[in-house]
């Protein structure tokens, strides 16, 4: 099954980072946080992604040129040129990488990589966002329910923490940051049928956001699963998300399941 990561965003609310290189090749504990997604899909038997190419993509394709010898003990005889590698690393990733625009919207950046898809059921996520999922429970899910899409779900955390306070003007309860039980929001991690590009094929694609065009168009017509998900999820949207992701990842990081 075809994995497609949208990489090719600028990044700007993350440009003390981005402003060097794109968003999905910002590092956490050394590696990018590209790397991260797709080791977390490859530890679930999925491992043929589609990288869909923006801003800097050069950064991208290059780490991937070099990725096997970067990943290698090698030896080199400088005299007669010759290499040889003593051991490789252990990743099986297929990576297909497309130039999908500089500028761009994801619903385009979708579209320009159909012809790679083919006609098959395939997962899309977002190269800024990492997960406990289990993603064999979210595939079974959507062939379940017989939408054409599903997109997984979490509870948000208040950004501000909430206090209870008492007739008598104490603090009876302090809640640093507590998940909003009323309000779902999209995380990423979806699984889509081939029939999705029926709804990609208006004039202005390029310009149109698939998450405020199709995915709209699709719930509207019941045609859009949600796959609760009550685990770990955290996107790197700002500096401090990318602080606390290192954080994390210095201490049993929740989702590195490999």
């Amino acid at each position: 099954m075809k994995i497609v990561i949208f990489a090719g965003g600028l990044g700007t609310r993350l440009m003390e980072e981005t402003e060097s290189r794109p968003k999905p090749m910002v590092e956490i504990g050394g590696k990018p946080i590209l790397w991260h997604i797709m080791m977390l899909y490859q530890s679930q038997g999925f491992n043929d992604f589609i990288v869909c190419l923006g801003y800097k993509q050069t950064l991208i394709k290059q780490y991937f040129l070099d990725y096997y010898y970067n990943h290698s003990d090698i030896k080199i005889d400088i005299l007669n040129n010759e290499i040889k590698t003593l051991k490789s690393n252990r990743e099986s990733f297929n990576v297909t990488l497309v130039d999908t625009g500089l500028n761009t919207n994801t619903a385009g950046r979708l579209n320009k990589v159909k012809e790679y898809i083919g006609d098959q059921t395939f997962m899309l996520t977002y190269g800024d966002g990492l997960s406990d999922i289990d993603l064999n429970k979210l595939l079974e899910f959507h062939i379940l329910n017989k939408g054409i899409g599903t997109i997984t779900s979490v509870q948000t955390s208040g950004k501000f923490g909430t206090l209870k306070i008492n007739e008598r003007s104490k603090v009876s309860k302090f809640i640093e940051k507590p998940l909003n039980e009323s309000l779902w929001i999209n995380a990423g991690f979806m699984v889509f049928e081939p029939s999705i590009f029926k709804y990609l094929e208006a004039e202005d694609i390029n310009n149109i956001q698939f998450e405020k065009g199709p995915l709209v168009e699709l719930s509207n017509k019941g045609k859009l699963n949600a796959f609760k998900h009550y685990g770990f999820w955290k996107c790197m949207d700002a500096l401090r998300d990318k602080i606390e992701l290192e954080e994390l990842w210095n201490n049993n990081p929740p989702w590195k399941i490999w």
